[in-house]
């Protein structure tokens, strides 16, 4: 009776638990859905912010990126168009042998007074005042005073500039002095007898104690001046350089003395 009661025992007792992780299964099934489906797009969420993140910093790495390419395309440009000005001035058959600087144009102050520009050598380099100034073109002026490290060009179409030049065969000599930089260059007192036309060409006549080596051209002739009744009669010149757009020019390291 014994045996029989436990086997009835362990019957009810095998059966009510099974009923009753059945019913546990029915209550639980629902809250573990609930949760999934919660923890879900959760987990999408902190996906997503983490994956932003990484957009953030990958956009910034290229942002840097594509500014460092700007900056070597820049810069790369410069260098040409540095190299470009540097090759046009280098081309100066009119120096010669003379001993040259290649200097930068650092300022410019040209008004109707005055003509003048800064550049980025001076006595350290050899530079002194007084040394003719050439560009691309001719002459544009010399050295009105220096530092260290520095000077001052007055250009040859400053008012108190004046130059002796001579054209043609070389037999006649003229002064040419400034106008301004909006004015150009002039010339007077040339004789009747005088041939010249527009066009002709005005180079430095290298004078004895002359302050330009001979040879350099300064000037073409734009307008001959003749006022009636007048013995004498006046010219207008165009520089033959550019006297506005410089950026580099060469100091001759000349002297009248040599």
């Amino acid at each position: 009776m014994a045996g029989v009661a436990l086997l009835i025992i362990l019957y009810l007792t095998t059966g009510i638990a099974s009923g009753l992780r059945s019913a546990a299964n029915v209550v639980i099934t629902p809250f573990t859905w609930t949760v999934n489906e919660v923890a879900r797009p959760v987990g999408h969420l902190l996906s997503g912010v983490l994956n932003y993140s990484d957009v953030v910093a990958q956009n910034k790495r290229l942002r840097y990126q594509l500014g460092q390419a700007q900056l070597q395309i820049n810069e790369n440009s410069g260098a040409a168009t540095t190299l470009g000005a540097l090759g046009k001035q280098l081309n100066l058959p009119f120096v010669g042998n003379l001993a040259t600087v290649v200097a930068q144009v650092t300022a410019t102050s040209p008004t109707s007074f005055s003509a003048t520009i800064d550049i980025s050598k001076g006595s350290d380099d050899g530079v002194l005042a007084g040394m003719p100034v050439v560009a691309n073109g001719g002459l544009i002026g010399s050295v009105l005073s220096t530092t260290h490290h520095g000077a001052t060009v007055r250009l040859i179409s400053d008012p108190g500039s004046s130059l002796g030049v001579t054209f043609g065969n070389g037999a006649s000599s003229v002064v040419v002095t400034g106008r301004g930089v909006n004015n150009g260059l002039g010339a007077s007192l040339l004789p009747l007898s005088t041939v010249i036309a527009p066009g002709t060409l005005m180079i430095t006549d290298g004078l004895a104690g002359g302050l330009f080596p001979p040879g350099i051209p300064v000037a073409h002739v734009t307008r001959v001046l003749l006022n009636s009744g007048s013995s004498t009669y006046g010219l207008s010149l165009t520089p033959t350089a550019d006297l506005r757009h410089l950026s580099y020019l060469d100091v001759l390291l000349w002297e009248p003395s040599t």
